[in-house]
């Protein structure tokens, strides 16, 4: 019996890639993820999920990470179709990692909804829909942390080059380089999602 877990992160940045990833473990292996020390990534250290993280590929019998880059989100966005996005690559994580039962966190506010749309996507297994899943669930929370690593990797990528900040809309350096970007070169990055209000704000 494979159990999966699937999350994401990034959703609500203003630049780089949404990264959504699952941990798929058998049943009977499960129980040792809480041992590990494994929670939700918003409650651990960046230096304690990075360890953990190595704990978790190690351990997990197998994983998958996929990353949807602004372009594609920007696309979605206009369409109000973000949450759709979301879940077909929920799907597409499940459909690679072949499980018997998955547990995703859910974005939608109707979670069994959502579950039945990657349902019909994934064809694959049982899918369980949750509001803070990430919490609940110790195999999303691993889940959640390797998709939180490398998301932070991607960003970090970026930071060699820009002085950016964490990426979100909340972080004033976020915004100041976004704002004096569109201001010197007249054009927005190809990592910043154009269609996130904020964005649209400084354009007009």
């Amino acid at each position: 019996m494979l159990i999966c877990g699937v999350d994401e992160a990034g959703r609500g940045s203003l630049l780089g890639p949404l990264v959504i990833a699952g941990v798929s473990l058998k049943r009977s292996k499960i129980r040792k993820l809480s041992s590990m020390g494994i929670k939700d990534s918003k409650k651990l250290t960046p230096a304690a999920r990075e360890r953990l993280y190595k704990k978790i590929i190690e351990y997990a019998d197998d994983y998958y990470i996929a990353r949807i880059n602004p372009k594609t989100i920007d696309r979605s966005v206009k369409k109000h179709q973000l949450n759709f996005l979301e879940a077909k690559y929920m799907a597409k994580v499940i459909s690679k990692l072949k499980p018997n039962i998955s547990y995703v966190d859910s974005c939608d506010v109707n979670p069994k909804r959502y579950g039945k749309v990657i349902n019909k996507m994934a064809k694959k297994g049982k899918i369980r829909s949750y509001h803070h899943a990430d919490s609940r669930f110790v195999i999303v929370s691993a889940a959640s942390i390797v998709a939180k690593v490398n998301r932070d990797k991607a960003i970090a990528k970026l930071r060699k080059v820009h002085d950016l900040g964490s990426g979100y809309p909340s972080d004033k350096k976020t915004i100041n380089f976004v704002s004096k970007y569109i201001s010197d070169k007249k054009e927005i990055p190809s990592f910043v999602r154009k269609s996130w209000k904020p964005v649209q704000a400084m354009l007009k």
